[in-house]
């Protein structure tokens, strides 16, 4: 009788621990997880606003949020995470280059126009003052040569070329017009600027902009969304290279580009955000 008691106890206890088990994994072995790298905001708040669709399509959504450019595509060139969803394109291929990962986009999202922003600065006063100011820019990447292309659009500075260039670096700068340009690393420069001399001005990323409680409508200056910096600089979801296509892709871009997220873009960020999908 002991015998049979112990031998039920055992196997009570063994299928406790498999239940227990199912419900930590809530029911989605790794083959139907999508772990997601994303900075905060947008990337993140976006990719939480689709995870009851792909629930809906048999996937977990797991979302790592980042606070720096570079730890999500090592982690993503690791096989820590599935994908990540922080960066554009000409990001990317720079990264590469640099790194000697081998990362791919897997789709464009949305795009964040860089804006200019002041420290006690009036709009009347950055169309008419553009000299003798302090200028803060991102310094990574391709990122660094955007902001300097907006500066010259905004008549702030003078480039060497009028050829668009990538890897512009301050060294291109034929002429600063009597205003220093300072670089930084990108998630630095709203606080920077907070910290700074009255006048100064500063280019910053769309995300770190938003994170910063920074508006649209506190913005002195926005890049053209109608041109090819749309396209160009598109927020990206970035695979491994050879996972373009892979099941787990296909969800998550399916799931990401529809109308519902582009009606939830423009809900949500009023203009700093920008769907570049054909929404369906």
């Amino acid at each position: 009788m002991k015998k049979l008691f112990a031998t039920i106890l055992a196997v009570a206890t063994a299928l406790l621990a498999a239940l227990s088990l199912a419900a930590c994994n809530d029911g989605f072995d790794a083959e139907h997880t999508i772990s997601v790298g994303a900075s905060a905001t947008p990337h993140a708040e976006i990719l939480n606003a689709v995870s009851d669709d792909l629930k809906a399509q048999g996937y977990k959504l797991k979302v790592k949020v980042f606070d720096d450019y570079i730890t999500p595509n090592i982690a993503l060139e690791d096989g820590d995470i599935d994908a990540n969803y922080f960066q554009h394109t000409p990001y990317l291929n720079t990264f590469n280059a640099e790194h000697g990962t081998h990362l791919s986009s897997a789709g464009k999202i949305h795009y964040e126009p860089f804006g200019v922003y002041g420290n006690g600065v009036t709009q009347e006063d950055f169309e008419t003052v553009k000299t003798d100011r302090t200028i803060l820019i991102p310094n990574d990447g391709s990122n660094l040569a955007r902001a300097l292309y907006l500066l010259q659009d905004e008549g702030y500075i003078a480039l060497k070329s009028t050829s668009f260039n990538e890897s512009l670096t301050t060294e291109d700068i034929a002429d600063s017009k009597g205003n220093t340009v300072k670089t930084a690393e990108a998630q630095t420069v709203p606080q920077l600027l907070k910290e700074s001399k009255a006048g100064t001005i500063a280019v910053i990323n769309g995300n770190y902009a938003l994170q910063a409680g920074l508006k649209s409508e506190d913005a002195l200056a926005f890049e053209d969304a109608s041109g090819d910096a749309a396209q160009l600089y598109a927020n990206i979801i970035a695979v491994k290279t050879g996972n373009e296509t892979s099941p787990k892709i296909k969800a998550l871009l399916a799931a990401l580009c529809t109308k519902k997220v582009a009606s939830f873009i423009a809900e949500t960020y009023n203009g700093a955000v920008l769907p570049v999908f054909s929404a369906e």
